[in-house]
């Protein structure tokens, strides 16, 4: 019985993942002058900001979601820095980035300010922080004004400001949706927008339900 209703769900379910039409300046905001991706790949870029509470609060709905994606989906981490406090924690994603040691720091970070309280918000104290997570002082404050974590910080600038920025979480949909919100909806607005983007050809991926 249980094997049947599966199946059945999972037969039903390229319906109920198209059921979901997302709908203009209340789902999503359409950028001006959309940048797509080259032909073939979605790209996903998260804006965000360790010290928010909604970007703490969609990051579980991130990482369940990251393990559906297809391989025409490239997922981006983009460390919002419209202020100087928020550069600063790009600032240290972006050296833990050139060391490959992101997946290693990024939830960690999260809980130590989300959870624990800890301001993690100069050099100094992100010194220490990532000290406790493989990477060496000296080193880390050489590379934290760098002139390529510099570069990656004027990028994201750069990005936040085309796209019209406001504020953070944002996931913006191939350079020309951005999606506002901190729960399991939000990635279901971005599901919905890369099947548009892929012209609806290719299934959605099954509920995390159906994949064991």
């Amino acid at each position: 019985m249980k094997k049947w209703f599966a199946l059945s769900l999972l037969a039903l379910w390229p319906a109920l993942a198209m059921a979901l039409v997302p709908v203009e300046g209340k789902d999503y905001t359409r950028i001006a002058s959309p940048t797509p991706a080259k032909p073939g790949v979605i790209e996903v870029r998260e804006f965000f900001w360790y010290g928010c509470p909604h970007c703490y609060k969609l990051e579980a709905h991130v990482v369940a979601w990251k393990k559906t994606l297809p391989a025409d989906v490239k997922f981006i981490r983009t460390p919002a820095a419209l202020n100087p406090v928020w550069e600063n924690n790009a600032r240290g994603f972006y050296v833990a980035e050139s060391l490959g040691l992101v997946e290693k720091t990024h939830g960690p970070l999260f809980h130590a300010i989300q959870i624990r309280k800890e301001r993690l918000f100069d050099q100094a104290s992100l010194a220490g922080f990532y000290a406790g997570h493989g990477i060496d002082k000296a080193n880390f404050n050489g590379l934290y004004q760098s002139f390529a974590v510099s570069a990656k910080v004027a990028q994201s600038r750069n990005l936040a400001t085309r796209y019209r920025l406001t504020g953070v979480p944002a996931m913006v949909v191939n350079g020309k949706y951005v999606v506002p919100g901190e729960g399991a909806r939000t990635l279901e607005v971005v599901n919905a927008l890369i099947a548009r983007e892929r012209g609806g050809a290719a299934a959605a991926p099954a509920p995390a339900a159906l994949r064991n």
